[in-house]
Parts: C-alpha cells; structure tokens; sequence
C-alpha cells in the first residue's frame, strides 16, 4: 500500500508537472485566437463608429441592420459566384495536369517547379501583375487579341461589366490551379499500381478505371483540397482588390471587400464586427458540413 501511494504521488506530479509546461502555451493560443473573438463579440453590440464611441450596450441594433444591408448579401453573392465558377475549374484542370505528369516525362521536375510558381506569389502582387496585363494601352493581353483578330482590339478588362469577371476569374484560376495540381499529383503517386495493373489485365476502360479505382483512392486528398481552396475563395479580397477595388461600382465587392470598406474606410467599427461574426458563423457552419461529408469528423 505505501508503495502504490507513492506511484499515485508521482503519477500526480508528473501529470502536474506536464499542464505546468504546456500551460504558456495554451495561454498564448487562447490570448491569441479567444480575446479578438470576446473583443470582436463585444463590439458588436455597441455603436462605434468614425464619429461617436459609445460603447454602451445596443442589444441587437448592428445584426438587425445586417438583414437590411442589400449591398452585404450582394457582396455575399459575388462571393459565391466567383467560388461556385472558380472552384471546379481549378480542380478539374489540376486533375487534368495531374494526370499528365503522374508518368515519368523528360524534365518532369523542371516543368513541375515552373508550374508551381504561381502559388508562391503574393496574391496582391498576382493581381497587380494581372492589371498591368490587362491594360487597354500597354497590356500584352489586348495586342495579342488584336494580332489574332487582325485588327487593333479595345477591351477593358477591369472596367467592362461584361469582362471584369472572366478577368478576374482568369487571375484566380492561373495563380491557384498549381496548389490543387500539387496536392493531386501527391494523391495520385500514391494510388495501388497493382490494382490499376489488375484492371488492365481484366480489361477495364480507362474511365472505368478512374471512376472505380483512383477516384475512390484520391477523393480524401481531394475532398481536403476542396475545402481548402473553398474557405479561401470565400475570403476572397487580395486579387479582387489589386484589379478593381470590388468595382465598376460594387459589382465585384466580395464579402471580406465589404467588410474591409465598412472598417476601415468607412469606420463603422461596430457594424463591422458584426460582419465579421456573421463570416465566422458562415464558415464555422461549411467547415462542419463539409467535415462531416468526408468523413473527417463524428
């Protein structure tokens, strides 16, 4: 019996002395990721803005106004426009590069590199890169339009009403198709050869093939990928902004835009925060489902 009491002791101070060494760190992570959500909660029920600090309580004066703001659930809209086009065009022409380099072509990993260089340029720089290619004057987009066309070509890219979702769509889809491609040719490389041997030897098609065996195989992997650039699209502003600043007008103003102009151009501090609440919920509630689909979560 003092043996096993003593046991107990050290197991309780070993156990102590562990929380005692990962306590800073939980304390970091919850000043971190807990105090701007408290803070950011509190302010939402208050009536700061550029011209007045009231910080006395309003009740739900902010998030009544959020039903009423017609320029926020269009900015949502957009949001999802730009997610539902840009998404699977990203994954499927991943998919498709995937596929082509999954053999062992000559300079492969050369071709690789190069194809993935995109994806480590700032998004900003991506969109101002992609403005200047759009230039009506200087723009090599117009002239090469206009060597194929025979004729001098006027397209205002960021401009036009009609043009300025292909633009940016265009930009998105360039800088962000490597990542989905990356993660593909991972999944891939790491499909059973021996069960696409053994369909070969039963005869099976290259589509059944694929719809049978290797889809199966990568569908975590790109389950995962889906989600990842599905939240990011979401928060879509950087390329956005570069280009058109949400314009002509509000026709491209994606929610973080919307959320940025009313913060911190606007300085509706208060009706802000509940905005941002509003994003978090929204993106708290796809997470969830979207875990729960694959799999990734009981």
């Amino acid at each position: 019996m003092p043996a096993q009491a003593a046991a107990t002791r050290t197991g309780a101070r070993d156990r102590r002395f562990k929380y005692t060494l990962i306590a800073p760190s939980i304390f970091v992570l919850l000043l971190i990721g807990v105090f701007p959500l408290v803070y950011l909660l509190v302010v939402s029920f208050q009536g700061i803005t550029m011209t007045s600090t009231d910080t006395s309580f309003q009740g739900l004066r902010n998030y009544a106004l959020l039903f009423q703001d017609t320029r926020l659930w269009e900015s949502l809209l957009h949001t999802l426009a730009f997610t539902a086009i840009a998404l699977p065009i990203e994954l499927v022409l991943g998919l498709l590069m995937a596929q082509m380099f999954i053999d062992h072509l000559p300079g492969r990993q050369v071709f690789v590199a190069l194809l993935v260089l995109p994806v480590v340029v700032s998004p900003i720089v991506a969109g101002a890169t992609w403005s200047l290619m759009f230039d009506n004057r200087f723009g090599p987009v117009n002239q090469i339009i206009g060597w194929l066309a025979g004729r001098e070509v006027t397209l205002l890219w960021t401009i036009s009403p009609q043009l300025v979702y292909p633009a940016i769509l265009a930009a998105e889809v360039w800088q962000w198709t490597p990542f989905m491609f990356l993660l593909l040719l991972a999944a891939l490389s790491a499909v059973d050869k021996s069960q696409l041997e053994a369909a070969a030897i039963d005869g099976a098609g290259y589509w059944r093939t694929f719809l049978r065996i290797v889809l199966p195989a990568i569908w975590p992997v790109m389950a995962v990928a889906i989600l990842i650039r599905g939240l990011d699209l979401f928060r879509l502003f950087d390329i956005v902004w570069a280009l058109t600043k949400g314009g002509p007008g509000t026709m491209t103003e994606t929610l973080s835009i919307f959320t940025y102009v009313k913060g911190f151009q606007q300085f509706e501090t208060s009706y802000t925060g509940a905005v941002a609440l509003l994003i978090i919920v929204l993106l708290s509630f796809v997470v969830i489902l979207a875990l729960r689909r694959v799999g990734l979560s009981r």
